[in-house]
């Protein structure tokens, strides 16, 4: 079992078009504040960000909030973060928020979201890190991404043991104790 004391989450600055996507940030936020997982995220009150936030915070939690300075200089920093980075742009905003992450969990969301997990996964893929991942797939959200990851697989431009990697789950705790029974592959990249 890992020790997970801090989680990355990408999800959307939107809260999406049906309620369940605001309920399931929130109670991801619960669990991860309940537990006394620091969450990293993108430090905004928009959307699913803010909602999560403010759920982790409400179960007493700590939250790390990553923004960049174009985010901050708008209003879109969360005023009651833990603590807060400024950084100049979202390359740096995602490197930071990955050393500061045991592990990293992707809600719904739209391109921002999908980008910051196929390059965090991507970067597991080659062994720059050695952190778990996962999908929280409230309302069935990614079942057409992970069709897609089948596809790769069935293609041979995916090991089946990388795709295998990527843990999934629509409820947060059972999300977050998969995160905590992963173990790094070492299946090489080429098939």
């Amino acid at each position: 079992m890992r020790t997970i004391t801090s989680v990355a989450v990408f999800c959307g600055s939107n809260q999406g078009g049906a309620s369940g996507y605001a309920e399931a940030a929130k109670w991801l936020g619960h669990v991860l504040g309940s537990e006394r997982i620091t969450l990293v995220y993108g430090g905004t009150v928009n959307g699913l960000m803010g909602i999560l936030a403010d759920a982790a915070l409400a179960a007493g939690g700590d939250v790390h909030g990553v923004v960049t300075v174009s985010l901050h200089q708008r209003g879109h920093t969360h005023p009651r973060l833990s603590r807060k980075d400024i950084t100049p742009n979202l390359r740096l905003r995602k490197e930071r928020m990955a050393d500061l992450a045991d592990a990293f969990i992707a809600l719904p969301g739209g391109i921002g979201t999908l980008e910051e997990l196929m390059d965090t996964w991507g970067r597991n893929q080659l062994a720059e890190i050695d952190k778990p991942m996962g999908l929280l797939n409230t309302l069935g959200f990614f079942d057409g991404f992970l069709r897609f990851l089948d596809h790769m697989v069935g293609e041979r431009f995916l090991p089946d043991a990388h795709r295998q990697a990527l843990s999934v789950d629509a409820d947060a705790r059972g999300l977050v104790d998969a995160l905590r029974r992963y173990q790094r592959t070492d299946v090489p990249k080429w098939l």
